[in-house]
């Protein structure tokens, strides 16, 4: 095996960044944002997977190149959401999340490290998926009771790295 070491601080480094944008969006979200207008939906998916993104792409000298494609994953999630959730509810969310996951994977795995065989970026696209879906379902109260005005950001801050880390450390660290 390889040392770990410098992956996980890559992988600690992407999910505090992306808990901070997380941690700005829901206080966009509850403070500031109009809800149900499908253009904020893409404007937070852009930024939030512009950070995944980037954090995915800096170990390998590829962030412009990681934010650009996270951020098209991000945008295609956004309008698969907006599309069948008319049809399966929030439930979309999950099929969706999945997706996402698979696709950063693949991104990750065949563009910005390279050579890795599609097996091995499958399984681990599943485990960041499998992971993070974890990670997201057990924060999942943070917005409860909704009163946003008295909100524990710094908590949010901290529940929102602990459901990125899951998915960044199955796409960085990596076997020899």
């Amino acid at each position: 095996m390889t040392n770990v070491a410098q992956p996980l601080k890559f992988a600690a480094t992407g999910a505090l960044a992306t808990a901070a944008v997380s941690t700005l969006g829901d206080y966009l979200w509850a403070s500031v944002l109009p809800h149900r207008q499908p253009i904020y939906w893409f404007a937070h998916a852009v930024v939030l997977l512009l950070t995944v993104g980037f954090c995915l792409g800096w170990p390998s000298r590829k962030p412009l190149r990681g934010a650009i494609g996270a951020a098209l994953i991000g945008c295609a999630a956004t309008a698969g959401f907006y599309f069948l959730q008319p049809l399966m509810g929030y439930s979309a969310l999950f099929v969706l999340f999945v997706g996402m996951w698979v696709g950063l994977g693949l991104l990750t795995g065949r563009v910005l490290q390279g050579g890795n065989n599609m097996s091995a970026v499958l399984a681990r696209s599943a485990l960041a998926a499998v992971g993070s879906g974890l990670g997201f379902y057990a924060i999942s109260g943070i917005w409860m009771p909704f009163h946003p005005h008295g909100w524990d950001y710094a908590r949010h801050f901290v529940y929102w790295t602990i459901a990125y880390l899951p998915g960044f450390a199955s796409l960085l660290v990596r076997r020899a």
